[in-house]
């Protein structure tokens, strides 16, 4: 996502993109700055912004591939796969490079895997709490559906033109998930397990929820003009089932059968009912205009990379000098600055790359009308 690009920007989405980079940075601000509960609820619940990057990107990657799919023109797939790599790999290489060369500093985990596995994006796998670079999990799932989403299209596609076989093959995908979650479950693992948590078998279908608006968007486009004529409805069931999921989540038994099983598709539904919302001229989100959540939404990517290392540099420094991790000029110097660091990477690599990647692979027209919003992309 780039301010260069054509591309119209819908208030909603960044609002709800805006929304999700803020619930992490209250998460980790607890977990890696003030070992309190520094935010309450809100920092409880952070972590569940990472969920809703997950719908943002299942719909943006959704809609730019199935778009063209549903006009029965050739995916090309060479442009999709350059376009994606000048988006996400230059931010995350620079961070990258950043743990590699500091490995015995304050931003370093307990360990680090091997190179080669944050070269190719598999880190998550086997991943533990406390290792180097945690954070970049969640990218490592969107990368490995950027390459399988494309070709399960194409696959599909190509079998047959209905999109009836894409629903079956989307719905299974989701039941999958769950059932590997269960699986995890009788195993002895919850929700929160590292082994669960990090997996990509456990945590892919959470982008597909944003993959069914693309396609309810796309081949069922008079149902898709039906559903979003109740704006608020949307925006009020999924506030409300979102609220549930996570209440169930954090306050009964987070380890049961039920909530490791269903909790994370359930949440990731919530969240396409929000985003559903954030489409339609109908919602309250759609119009909403919050000051700066343009400016988040769009160095969000940046932001997400580079504020985990900025509050575990800093907390060593505050915790030296005796300052109050929870006074509150403590709280918003430390967020802007994790704020600022992304920003400085934003300017600095993102934003030449994006000019680069509409120089060498601009967009087709079709393409430049899509609204813009992802969880690592655009």
């Amino acid at each position: 996502m780039t301010h260069l690009a054509p591309n119209p920007r819908l208030a909603g989405l960044d609002t709800l993109r805006a929304m999700a980079i803020v619930l992490v940075l209250m998460s980790h601000y607890h977990g890696f700055v003030s070992h309190a509960p520094t935010f309450g609820v809100a920092g409880r619940i952070g972590w569940a912004g990472v969920d809703l990057f997950f719908v943002l990107s299942g719909y943006l990657i959704g809609n730019q591939l199935l778009a063209p799919a549903s006009r029965g023109e050739t995916l090309a797939l060479k442009t999709f796969f350059a376009r994606r790599l000048l988006r996400t790999l230059p931010n995350y290489y620079v961070v990258l490079a950043m743990y590699v060369l500091l490995p015995h500093s304050p931003i370093a985990g307990s360990t680090m895997a091997p190179l080669w596995r944050y070269l190719t994006f598999t880190q998550n796998i086997g991943l533990e709490y406390g290792q180097t670079f945690t954070h970049s999990w969640s990218l490592c799932i969107e990368e490995q559906f950027y390459v399988a989403l494309p070709l399960a299209v194409l696959a599909l596609v190509g079998t047959s033109r209905s999109p009836r076989l894409l629903w079956c093959a989307l719905l299974a995908a989701i039941a999958a998930g769950m059932a590997v979650r269960g699986m995890a479950f009788m195993d002895g693992k919850d929700m929160f397990a590292a082994p669960v948590y990090y997996a990509t078998l456990c945590r892919f279908d959470e982008l597909l929820p944003g993959v069914a608006i693309a396609m309810l968007k796309n081949f069922h486009p008079a149902s898709f003009a039906r559903v979003l004529r109740y704006g608020n409805a949307l925006l009020a069931a999924g506030l409300s089932a979102a609220g549930g999921v996570l209440y169930g989540a954090m306050n009964e038994t987070p380890n049961a059968f039920l909530a490791s099983t269903f909790g994370f598709s359930l949440l990731a539904a919530s969240f396409a009912l929000l985003t559903c919302a954030a489409l339609s001229p109908a919602s309250l989100l759609y119009r909403l205009r919050v000051p700066g959540a343009a400016s988040l939404a769009l160095w969000s990517y940046a932001i997400y990379l580079m504020h985990k290392p900025v509050f575990m540099a800093l907390r060593p420094e505050l915790v030296s000098r005796g300052i109050d991790t929870e006074a509150p000029a403590t709280i918003v110097g430390v967020m802007a600055a994790g704020m600022f660091g992304g920003w400085l990477l934003y300017r600095a690599v993102e934003s030449p790359c994006m000019r680069l990647r509409s120089r060498w692979y601009p967009p087709k027209q079709s393409e430049a009308r899509l609204p813009v919003a992802s969880a690592a992309g655009g």
